[in-house]
């Protein structure tokens, strides 16, 4: 689906990697954001070179289909074994092409390599209950069976770790996958990509059991258009969203989305700041602001409100800048000179509606997408800008004064994805876990928004999309469900004792 000539000189081990499938007139330049120097040219793919992937991935579910789930199972061990082998390289790649420190690009390797462990388990305990029927001589099974083909549409923060939750357990519930990567991260498909057709091949699989698409708008609108998939997952903006939302509404087709959050902590006032300052320190500013669970929002209740702010600005004094690749760097570039456009937008807009940037606010003096992790002060919890979700490390800062309001405060917003509070206070824990507390789908106590293990099923409420991935009964999503009746009598009883003769 895609050719690629890369020249990455920190990464020897990928260096002049070249795929070639299909011809294509359309080649985009990828870009490393800590020195906006080119790193690879990638040839993207047309909707013909679309057509046809489709049509491979389909003919390798047929034979992928009836490979016994615990089977499938030890193939995805061996991708996730794969994986481990190359995962600083890739680590390395993540934080070249994507910005992001290189501890955290080689820990959403890690992240993928855990969620095919995880699926190993899993391939031999997925399916449904044999229920009691009210029929003498009959079984009431549920059965579930593979979508067949799982369309996986990526974004740049998370090259690595999003597709890795999608495609492990989609494997072990026999389906095919076709990857869309953001753009901007194609280098990073391509090498996980080559990684897993290599075990399928060495395994006498197909490899189009996992194909991968480089493309941009048209491809995403062709996925989400298309009949023969039976599930798309998208992972991107809430705007992009609703408009891959409703094309795979118009077929009565199946989506998981995994949309933007608007992520708020809350500190009452018997919270223990030593685990408040870092946390909102690693929730605001890790990725430089751009997970899908940063905190945007801290609510402080006023007794505290001026000693976390005055100590939340003497640890952003003390955050180390670099290249992301640096192993003593903590914070990196964002992704692209557009998101730098985008946070001094917002900065400027902030202080339009009253807000006083206490910390930050620029651009860095050095080459790259650099900009200074900020805090921001004064506004009114209900603002534009604060409702606003920016994809970059600005955190807005407010004083509360009751469990009440700032829960409320909380709710306020679009998106329900990522959400925590810290007290000591047992009630308030589990208020605010229950029907009147948060309304997102991670609701956590004394931790941070951000951080989210694979065990658990990862996914918001409302703006976010409602979709659900990774662990729980997040598999359930890429399956259909069937519910058997078998009459093992000779008899032909109906159900609620109705007389047919």
């Amino acid at each position: 689906m895609c050719a690629i000539t890369a020249n990455c000189a920190p990464l020897a081990p990928l260096r002049a990697t070249r795929i070639s499938c299909f011809p294509s007139s359309l080649v985009i330049t990828t870009y490393c954001p800590a020195n906006n120097e080119p790193i690879a040219r990638v040839r993207q793919a047309s909707v013909a070179d679309y057509e046809e992937t489709v049509k491979k991935a389909r003919e390798a579910w047929r034979i992928w289909a009836e490979v016994p789930a615990p089977k499938r199972g030890e193939v995805v061990r061996q991708i996730g074994d794969a994986l481990r082998e190359k995962i600083q390289v890739l680590g390395s790649l993540v934080s070249l092409e994507m910005g992001k420190i290189l501890v955290e690009g080689v820990g959403e390797v890690q992240e993928y390599v855990d969620i095919c462990d995880y699926a190993v388990g899993l391939s031999r305990m997925i399916g449904g209950p044999i229920l009691p029927s009210e029929r003498p001589g009959h079984a009431l099974i549920e059965q579930w069976n593979p979508v067949g083909l799982v369309g996986i549409i990526t974004a740049f923060n998370f090259p690595v770790a999003v597709y890795g939750w999608n495609n492990a357990i989609a494997m072990i519930c026999g389906n095919v996958c076709l990857w869309k990567g953001a753009p901007t991260t194609s280098l990073i498909s391509v090498a996980v990509t080559k990684i897993i057709a290599k075990v399928l091949e060495d395994s006498k699989l197909p490899g189009a059991i996992c194909s991968l698409t480089c493309g941009g708008a048209d491809i995403g609108s062709a996925m989400a258009r298309d009949e023969r998939v039976g599930l798309l997952s998208f992972t991107g903006s809430t705007q992009v969203g609703k408009q891959v939302a409703l094309m795979v509404q118009e077929r009565f087709g199946r989506s998981l989305l995994e949309l933007g959050g608007n992520n708020a902590i809350i500190a009452f006032e018997d919270a223990d700041l030593s685990l408040v300052v870092p946390s909102a320190l690693f929730a605001a500013v890790g990725t430089a602001g751009q997970r899908c669970t940063t905190a945007r929002r801290l609510f402080l209740h006023e007794s505290i409100h001026d000693e976390v702010v005055n100590r939340l600005k003497k640890a952003y004094a003390q955050i180390r800048v670099g290249n992301p690749w640096d192993s003593n760097v903590l914070y990196g570039p964002l992704h692209t000179k557009q998101a730098v456009s985008m946070f001094l937008g917002a900065v400027e807009e902030a202080k339009k509606e009253g807000g006083t940037v206490v910390y930050g606010g620029k651009v860095m003096d050095r080459p790259g997408n650099y900009v200074e992790p900020t805090i921001v002060t004064g506004l009114a919890h209900d603002v534009s800008i604060v409702h606003t979700e920016t994809f970059a490390p600005i955190l807005y800062v407010f004083k509360f004064k009751s469990e009440e309001e700032v829960f409320e405060w909380n709710n306020e917003v679009k998106q329900g994805l990522s959400s925590s509070i810290f007290t000591k206070d047992l009630g308030r824990i589990f208020r605010w876990l229950g029907p009147k507390g948060s309304d997102c789908g991670i609701v956590n106590v004394n931790i941070p928004t951000s951080g989210a293990e694979i065990g658990g099923a990862f996914g918001g409420e409302k703006h976010t999309g409602g979709g659900r991935e990774s662990g729980s009964d997040a598999w359930k999503q890429y399956m259909r469900r069937s519910t058997c009746t078998i009459n093992y009598s000779k008899d032909l009883p109906l159900a609620q004792g109705i007389k047919f003769q």
